[in-house]
Parts: C-alpha cells; structure tokens; sequence
C-alpha cells in the first residue's frame, strides 16, 4: 500500500478525479481519499511514481 499527502483536494469532485485517474492505470487498485487529511491511500500492483504521475497529471500537488 502506498500513502500520498495531496494539496489541492477540497471536494467531491476531487475525491472522483484522483480516484479515476489512479484506477485508469489500474482498475482493480483500492483508492481511499481523506479529504480532510490530505492523503490518497492506494492498495494495488501500481509503483509509486506511476500513482504519483497520475494524481499530478489532474492537477494535484503530491508532497
């Protein structure tokens, strides 16, 4: 399982794109997203840089 901290997510909409874009790379991946903690959890066969690439390619800044 890899944990992110994610700046930028603040809603809904969020939550859905970051999910989406993960699971586009990997549809069977778990995808958790706390919102108000700012961190993406993800169970799947994804490196962390791919999950990385991912999340920033919607807009998200992974720290």
């Amino acid at each position: 399982m890899h944990t992110f901290n994610v700046k930028g997510m603040t809603c809904g909409h969020c939550e859905r794109a970051v999910t989406q874009a993960i699971q586009s790379r990997d549809a069977d991946a778990k995808v958790d997203v706390d919102l108000n903690a700012g961190l993406v959890r993800v169970d799947g066969s994804l490196d962390e840089a791919t999950i990385r690439e991912a999340i920033e390619e919607e807009g998200y800044e992974v720290q």
